[in-house]
């Protein structure tokens, strides 16, 4: 039973960095058809906050597996 709740938790937070970085991509995007001349700092921005995003899931991750 515990090993199903881990896997539980492990998917909820995949999809949640998953919906995440769709959201941060979407955005920058989007800023960056507005703003063409910024898109150099858009896309740094953008990388490094889908990288904390992903170091959060990830982190979400382990922690989720080790609590058996």
């Amino acid at each position: 039973m515990t090993g199903s709740i881990a896997a539980v938790g492990a998917g909820l937070a995949v999809i949640g960095a998953g919906l995440g970085i769709g959201k941060i991509g979407g955005s920058a995007m989007e800023a960056i058809a507005r703003q063409p001349e910024a898109a150099a700092k858009i896309q740094t921005a953008m990388i490094i906050a889908a990288a904390l995003v992903e170091g959060v899931a990830l982190f979400g991750v382990v922690v989720a597996l080790m609590s058996k």
